[in-house]
């Protein structure tokens, strides 16, 4: 797992919590889940650009979902942790825990994935 020090005073405490010690906001609690704002989504830690809003999509979870990621953005990890087997997602620049992703799942998408995010671990940065 990251260390994230370097992001600390940065970042609120929940932001910290969810990107470099992997815990979950609670559900239908984030500022992202129903914006659709046209922009780019960037790691609230370290500000790479990971999503476009383009592939945002509401899948009725209650976090942001979308159905792909840039290229090279994003690194996918097992996590077997609550008796669960699931893909993390995390920041190819910071590792820092992003949420997980699902796939076959039938929701209509082009990729048929659902990366299932944090609103705590972006940042919006909305088209110019």
């Amino acid at each position: 797992m990251a260390d994230g020090s370097a992001y600390k005073s940065k970042l609120s405490d929940e932001q910290y919590e969810v990107l470099f010690n992997k815990a979950t906001e609670a559900p239908f609690s984030g500022e992202y889940d129903q914006q659709f704002a046209a922009g780019e989504y960037a790691c609230a830690a370290c500000g790479a650009v990971l999503f476009e809003s383009g592939t945002k999509f509401d899948a009725h979870c209650g976090w942001p979902s979308f159905y792909d990621a840039r290229p090279g953005t994003v690194l996918f990890d097992d996590d077997a942790t609550h008796g669960m087997r699931r893909t993390e997602v995390t920041c190819a620049t910071c590792g820092g825990h992003l949420g997980h992703v699902f796939e076959g799942e039938g929701l209509g998408v082009p990729t048929d994935q659902r990366y299932c995010i944090n609103s705590l671990s972006l940042q919006f940065i909305p088209q110019k």
